[in-house]
């Protein structure tokens, strides 16, 4: 009997001699692992391949797991996978720790995992996971504590990085859509161990300004890049933090922390900036659909409130009709009654008094109809009035935007005297190296334009 050091077990291992003496198969696979047995539990990093499990039967779980030169079959039995609390599949990093052990039927070496756990960008996941349990249990994600961002929002603060090429797009979306937009830039670090603390104080700088919302943006970037925004402290700052959040972090797949506890995700920085700036000509169709509308709604209120006084004026004079009906009959028979008395008497007073009665009521169908005219010539001014009021500070607006959209406008540049020269395809012509001698061109100007060929063109 020989003996030798085994590099994994540490320690001496007694070695059969088989130079005289051939084993049976069984022997050797006993040999092989007696061997095993005796190595220590080892910690074991590598990548799922060839995952195979639950077994729907015993619950285990086989599969490999490898690294750049190497692999080896691993058994994961059902109580320490469910344990584990995660799922595996091919291509995750785990970290096992167990002993290597010979299956005896067949020879084959395999790992028997007596604990797992993720490892790499999977352990990151599942820190993640967690911290959004803990936080949606304390509601800070529920639908109904999210705040109503205004629709048109003329002034916004965006927190981001100011080295990179986020502001720049954010800066272009809003003078794009809406130049009315006041803007507030407030710089910070998007990824680092310090970069969650300079983005809580970015939030807090942003939001002393008062703008209506707030843009928490930054680009693209792998999982890890974006742990920055699955950082507990910023989490609860986007959720308490006293102006509106929309995030717009990395691309649409990617979602963090931060997107779940702000008050709007949008899928990119151009979205996010997208959302809170309509673009102008949608806000003038807006404030003139709504004047419509309303102009609308108060002549049909008017028209209503007419008929309904006519209608009560139509009902007085049929009342007054049947009431002197009825004095007519009361009379008749109070005249049969008495006329044995005094019948020329008694019929030529209740006459005089009949007509009396006659005289006034036809007076005072007049006054009562006038008194309900003069009602309804009230409610009209009133409904006017109110009309005005309403709409007055819209047509404000509206006229603010269209002057801000004269100003703008290419033909306001022209009447201070340029031109806009265009050649032979239509297109404009922004530098003199594009024209060639004889070349036909347009011109426009202010008011009116020629055409011209170029007979000599210069560039400084």
């Amino acid at each position: 009997m020989a003996t030798g050091r085994n590099p994994l077990a540490g320690g001496q291992m007694p070695l059969r001699d088989t130079s005289s003496a051939a084993l049976t198969v069984s022997a050797a696979v006993a040999e092989a692992k007696a061997c095993v047995n005796g190595m220590a539990v080892l910690l074991v990093e590598g990548e799922v391949s060839g995952f195979r499990g639950p077994n729907a039967r015993s619950g285990h779980c086989y599969f490999q797991v490898k690294d750049d030169s190497a692999a080896m079959d691993v058994i994961v039995w059902r109580n320490t996978y469910a344990s584990m609390g995660a799922e595996l599949k091919d291509g995750t990093t785990i970290r096992m720790r167990g002993k290597f052990d010979v299956y005896a039927g067949t020879g084959r070496l395999s790992f028997i995992a007596r604990s797992i756990e993720l490892a790499g960008e999977g352990a990151l996941r599942q820190k993640v996971a967690a911290l959004a349990r803990k936080l949606e249990a304390e509601g800070l994600m529920a639908p109904e504590r999210k705040r109503r961002i205004p629709r048109f929002c003329m002034r916004v603060a965006v927190v981001t990085s100011l080295s990179g090429s986020v502001i720049d797009d954010v800066k272009r979306t809003l003078a794009r859509r809406n130049p009315l937009v006041a803007l507030d830039v407030v710089g910070c670090a998007v990824q680092g161990p310090h970069a969650p603390q300079t983005i809580i104080r970015a939030l807090d700088v942003a939001a002393s300004s008062a703008p209506e919302a707030i843009l928490l943006v930054r680009g693209g970037g792998s999982f890890e890049d974006l742990m920055t925004f699955n950082d507990e402290a910023l989490a609860r700052a986007v959720a308490n933090c006293a102006v509106p959040v929309i995030t717009g972090i990395g691309h649409e797949p990617d979602t963090c922390i931060c997107d779940m506890v702000a008050d709007r995700r949008a899928s990119t920085p151009t979205a996010a900036a997208e959302s809170v700036a309509p673009a102008i000509d949608e806000v003038v169709e807006t404030i003139e659909a709504r004047r419509k509308r309303m102009g609308a709604a108060l002549q049909s209120l008017a028209a209503g409130e007419r008929m309904r006084v006519e209608a009560l004026g139509q009902r007085s004079a049929v009342g007054m009709q049947t009431r002197l009906s009825h004095e007519r009959a009361v009379l008749d028979a109070l005249t049969r009654r008495r006329c044995l008395e005094d019948p020329f008497a008694f019929i030529e007073d209740r006459q005089t008094g009949l007509m009396q009665t006659e005289q006034r009521l036809h007076d005072a169908i007049p006054r009562v109809l006038d008194a309900r005219d003069d009602t309804l010539r009230a409610l009209e001014k009133s409904l006017a009035a109110t009309g005005r009021g309403i709409t007055a500070p819209h047509a404000a607006k509206m006229g603010a935007l269209a002057a801000s959209l004269e100003a703008l406008s290419p033909l306001r540049v022209l009447a201070r005297g340029y031109a806009i020269a265009r050649d032979e395809t239509g297109r404009v012509v922004s530098d003199a190296r594009s024209l060639s001698v004889g070349e036909e061109v347009h011109v426009a100007l202010g008011t009116g334009s020629f055409d011209a060929q170029v007979t000599n063109t210069t560039c400084e």
